[in-house]
C-alpha cells in the first residue's frame, strides 16, 4: 500500500505553495512606474535665466532716451525758429554797407635783380571807405579794422582803420586810408604780376579786404563781439608810370560782408 504525501501546513499558512519547478523572481526586473509621476507633488525648484528680460528692459530703456532726447532737440529747433522768426519782424536787420568810391596809386613797382634770383614788390595805395548803417534799430560797435590788399592772389600792403560806431540810420568816411607793402615775391607770383603789367591797358585788378570784429546794440541788448569780413572786388588800376598816382576805376566795384565764426583753431 503506497503512501500518501501532504503538503506542509505552515508553507499553507504562509499563502504559498511550495513549487519547485516555479522560476525563480528576476531581481532586475523594473519596479513599478506607477511611483514615478505623482500629479499633486511639487515640482523641484529650478532657477530662472533673467538675461532675456534684461536685454528687452536695456533696449526699451535705449529707445525711450532716444525718442525723448529727439523730441527736446524737435522743441528747441521749434523755439529758435520762432524767437529768430519774431526777431526778424520786430528789428528786421541789414548787413552793414561798405564802399570804395576813390583809390590812387601811388606806388606800383616790380624791380628784379640783376642776376634774376630775387624780385621785389613796392605799393603805395590811398583810398577812400564808406562804412553805413542801413537799420533803423541797430548801432554797430567796430573794432579796428586790418586792411590787405591783393591782385590776383598777389599780396600788395597792408593798413588799418580807426575802431568806429555807427548809429541807426548813419554812415561815416574815411579819407586817406593808406596800404603800403614792400615785400621779396616767389617765382610764380612775379609772372603772375608782370604779365598784368605788361598788358596794352597796364591795369591790374585789385581786392581790398578788410578783417574786423563788431558788436550790435538793440535797444537794451547787446550782443557779444562777432568777427566780420568785407571783401571788395571788382577795382582796377595801372601803374603810374611818373610822380603822379594813377586813380583806379572803383564804379564796378562791390564789397561783400561775411560773418567769420571761429571754432576751436578752424575760422568760417
Amino acid at each position: 500500500m503506497s503512501e500518501r504525501v501532504f503538503p506542509s501546513s505552515k508553507s499553507a499558512a504562509n499563502g504559498t505553495a511550495a513549487n519547485p519547478t516555479a522560476a525563480p523572481a528576476n531581481p532586475a526586473a523594473p519596479p513599478n512606474k506607477s511611483h514615478l509621476y505623482n500629479p499633486t507633488a511639487r515640482p523641484p525648484y529650478r532657477p530662472q535665466s533673467y538675461n532675456r528680460r534684461r536685454t528687452r528692459s536695456g533696449r526699451s530703456i535705449c529707445c525711450c532716451c532716444f525718442f525723448w532726447s529727439l523730441l527736446i532737440l524737435l522743441v528747441l529747433i521749434l523755439l529758435a525758429a520762432i524767437a529768430g522768426a519774431a526777431f526778424y519782424i520786430m528789428y528786421h536787420p541789414h548787413r552793414p554797407v561798405f564802399s570804395i568810391p576813390s583809390l590812387r596809386i601811388h606806388r606800383l613797382n616790380l624791380t628784379t635783380s640783376a642776376d634774376s634770383v630775387s624780385s621785389h614788390l613796392s605799393t603805395l595805395l590811398n583810398l577812400t571807405i564808406i562804412s553805413k548803417n542801413p537799420n533803423s534799430h541797430m548801432t554797430f560797435f567796430y573794432d579796428s579794422f586790418t586792411i590787405a590788399s591783393f591782385s590776383n592772389d598777389v599780396f600788395l600792403g597792408n593798413g588799418t582803420l580807426p575802431a568806429h560806431s555807427l548809429s541807426k540810420k548813419n554812415e561815416t568816411s574815411f579819407r586817406n586810408v593808406v596800404i603800403s607793402g614792400s615785400n621779396d615775391l616767389d617765382a610764380e607770383s612775379v609772372n603772375t604780376l608782370r604779365s598784368d603789367l605788361k598788358k596794352k591797358s597796364g591795369a591790374v585788378t585789385l581786392k581790398i579786404q578788410l578783417d574786423t570784429k563788431v558788436k550790435v546794440k538793440m535797444g537794451g541788448l547787446k550782443t557779444k563781439k562777432v568777427g566780420i569780413r568785407v571783401t571788395c572786388e571788382g577795382i582796377k588800376g595801372a601803374a603810374p608810370k611818373g610822380k603822379s598816382p594813377t586813380v583806379a576805376v572803383t564804379t564796378s566795384s562791390k564789397c561783400n560782408v561775411d560773418l567769420r565764426i571761429k571754432i576751436w583753431k578752424w575760422t568760417f
